[in-house]
């Protein structure tokens, strides 16, 4: 786990972002190759990577800010715009990213759910690239596992200041695991041409929400709510519901096209 790649003139090179200008890089170029068929909307995809960039980071933060750490925060104002002293959520980038998205295809007269379809192999191989920079910042990490298995973080990692050389379950490795086995999923379904629009996208969202909900359980980095569960399983329920919803709508619009 190495934080600091490097200094140069008392400006540090840290790891988190090396990994996650890596894991958009990969993501993009990944989506980018896999949509030949898809000329038009592939020359968007590049257009569309910066603006939905800054949606994700805005979103992040705001759902790091105002879902995670509002106590932190709300006393600390002034820490709320400092990025990079860490906290960006996923769920909050992946709401920031399809909102620029969805007023960028609106702008543009594009199909907001072919779009989404075409990106959904890069976003979920970003994410599951993405965990592997929590890993080496020592973020996102997980619960004592009270035996000798598990993580032990170094000394100036936000795992060691809470839990110092306890092991600790894997939660950030096996989400980024995760990601990988839902990526090959959807690379596989992507192959059958004949889902709605919308359904990769969806199903993407559905099962990384799955994966999510199930491994804050070994979070040690986050406080239950209602019914004694997290901020990111809640994002987590409401995601899969927003999901299925819309798939529900997309296929009844789609049959009753077809049936004209």
């Amino acid at each position: 786990m190495v934080q600091i790649l490097f200094t140069i003139n008392g400006y540090s090179l840290r790891s988190y972002g090396v990994i996650l200008a890596l894991a958009i890089a990969l993501g993009a170029a990944v989506s980018y190759v896999l949509a030949s068929d898809e000329k038009e909307y592939r020359d968007h995809l590049l257009d569309v990577l910066v603006y939905a960039i800054i949606g994700a980071i805005i979103g992040a933060r705001l759902w790091q800010v105002f879902f995670y750490e509002w106590g932190y925060y709300s006393a600390n104002p002034g820490e709320i715009l400092k990025i990079w002293h860490g906290g960006l959520a996923i769920q909050g980038s992946l709401v920031g990213a399809v909102l620029v998205t969805w007023f960028y295809t609106h702008l543009k007269k594009l199909d907001f759910w072919r779009l989404a379809d075409i990106a959904a192999p890069g976003l979920i191989l970003g994410q599951g690239i993405g965990r592997i920079a929590c890993f080496l910042n020592g973020d996102a990490y997980g619960i004592p596992t009270n035996s000798g298995f598990g993580l032990v973080y170094p000394p100036g990692t936000p795992a060691y200041d809470v839990y110092g050389n306890q092991p600790l379950w894997p939660a950030e490795v096996w989400e980024g695991q995760w990601d990988i086995i839902v990526f090959v999923i959807i690379l596989i379904l992507s192959r059958w041409r004949k889902w709605t629009k919308g359904t990769l996208f969806l199903t993407y969202i559905i099962l990384y929400s799955l994966g999510r909900f199930a491994l804050e359980f070994l979070r040690g980095d986050v406080t239950t709510y209602f019914l004694n569960l997290s901020s990111g399983q809640w994002g987590s329920i409401a995601a899969i519901g927003v999901a299925l919803i819309c798939m529900v709508v997309l296929h009844l619009r789609s049959a009753q096209t077809n049936a004209k």
